[in-house]
């Protein structure tokens, strides 16, 4: 039989509701053998999500304030769903022995971490599968970082004995025993790890929203779905703030070709986004996938003459970043101009000393700061070795009355980010998306 990871994201659990929606998902295809569960998210515009409130009980007792009011919601949400679904399970005395941790002081990934635990557990009774905990087979270095090697080692090994399973995602353990997370939105990153693994013929990835879109719906008025993509594609996108997939679940399933299909646990019979190798056929040149941004950046653009001719002269700058712990999104350059984009959280007070050191090392000819800017990133296969595609891409921008501050594209040529004001950022997303698609 083959076999398919299953990944329901928060809203997707997120009351007794939704956990039978699941239910029947899983039930209409016997190869759904694995499955990966998010924690709880909101059931309504004003509701909140479990992790942010166990993210709180672990903030209050940090300041040494009770916490007994949000634990109380936490708790009652999962006795509601277990109460609404008509478990056996108890529930109490986990609860109980979460509580007592956090208040002595727990780490605040094991807290966080719970919301999934609990929920793995409602959803494994709910199906009749195995619960097996994932701190007992995925593992992270001492310094934090995931280790492939012996978390893929205790995958095959435990999951073969367990044909049908509910995996919390999001955490995992550290050498010492201690509960470590992922980023936020980390138990896709778990489902795929798990596909990978455990050789899955697909990655299904379950959530609220029909797949991607081929730009923010909020900006875009009905934008176009995005039937299929690249992993190289669905990277750039996802990075450059397109939600719906963490952009690091991409890396597991990719060394093995394994495709990931997003799917709509409201509409199952939607056609979702299938997001396949970089190797599939191009089909239609010419075109382009998706169209996604950030905002909130700061430029430091620098100039001296013969810049050059001066070797190991952006080592040096970069090392000046790196000295004060900030890391740089794009690096245009000219003959003797060099620029830096920085997001602002980055630069949260040290744009000064950064400025300073900058004059020290290289005594600028000019040395300008321009924050308030933000980056767009038009992606697509179809676009590499195609003609007029930057020009139409420029154009738009022009008769739009939008001043591009700074361009680059990527080497693989599926990629052409430009840089515009804050204020033209959703204007140019706008003017892109009507060149192209409308």
């Amino acid at each position: 039989m083959s076999i398919k990871v299953a990944k329901f994201g928060g809203t997707s659990l997120a009351s007794a509701g939704q956990f039978r929606k699941v239910q029947e998902i899983i039930s209409a295809d016997k190869g759904r053998r694995y499955i990966i569960n998010s924690a709880p998210g909101k059931r309504h515009p004003d509701d909140q999500k479990i992790t942010d409130l166990l993210y709180l009980c672990h903030d209050r007792v940090r300041q040494g304030r009770p916490f007994d009011d949000i634990f109380t919601l936490i708790a009652n949400r999962y006795l509601e769903i277990t109460r609404e679904l008509g478990l056996s399970l108890e529930l109490r005395d986990r609860l109980v022995e979460i509580k007592t941790k956090i208040a002595a002081g727990a780490t605040a990934d094991y807290a966080a971490s719970r919301g999934e635990f609990l929920g793995g557990l409602i959803l494994a009774e709910l199906l009749g599968y195995d619960f097996v905990d994932p701190a007992e087979i995925i593992f992270f270095n001492a310094n934090g970082t995931y280790d492939p090697g012996r978390t893929g080692k205790a995958v095959a090994a435990r999951l073969a004995q367990h044909p049908r399973a509910v995996i919390p995602g999001f955490y995992g353990t550290l050498p010492d025993g201690g509960i470590k997370t992922f980023p936020r939105g980390g138990s896709d990153i778990t489902g795929a790890i798990i596909a990978r693994w455990v050789q899955a013929e697909v990655y299904e990835n379950w959530t609220d929203v029909p797949g991607f879109l081929m730009a923010d719906p909020r900006i875009v008025k009905n934008p176009k779905p995005i039937e299929k993509i690249t992993y190289r594609e669905l990277r750039e996108l996802a990075y450059m703030g397109a939600g719906v997939l963490h952009d690091e679940a991409i890396f597991p399933v990719r060394e093995t070709g394994i495709p990931v299909w997003i799917r709509n646990t409201n509409d199952p019979d939607a056609a979702g986004t299938l997001i396949v190798s970089d190797d599939e056929p191009l089909t239609q040149p010419g075109t382009i996938t998706g169209i996604a941004g950030r905002k909130d950046f700061t430029v430091i653009a620098l100039e001296k003459a013969l810049i050059h001719s001066e070797l190991g002269f952006a080592r040096r700058l970069l090392s000046i970043l790196e000295e004060h712990e900030i890391s740089f999104e794009h690096m245009p350059s000219g003959i003797d101009t060099i620029s830096v984009m920085i997001a602002d959280s980055q630069l949260d007070g040290k744009l000064e000393p950064v400025l300073e050191a900058i004059r020290e090392q290289f005594n600028p000819d000019s040395l300008e700061v321009f924050p308030n800017m933000a980056v767009i990133a038009t992606v697509g296969r179809g676009m590499a070795y195609t003609p007029g595609i930057a020009a139409r891409l420029f154009t738009a921008l022009a008769n739009a009355g939008i001043n591009v501050r700074m361009i680059d594209q990527g080497s693989s040529e599926i990629n052409i980010i430009v840089g515009v004001a804050t204020e033209d950022f959703e204007e140019s997303i706008r003017a892109i998306y009507q060149a192209f698609v409308e």
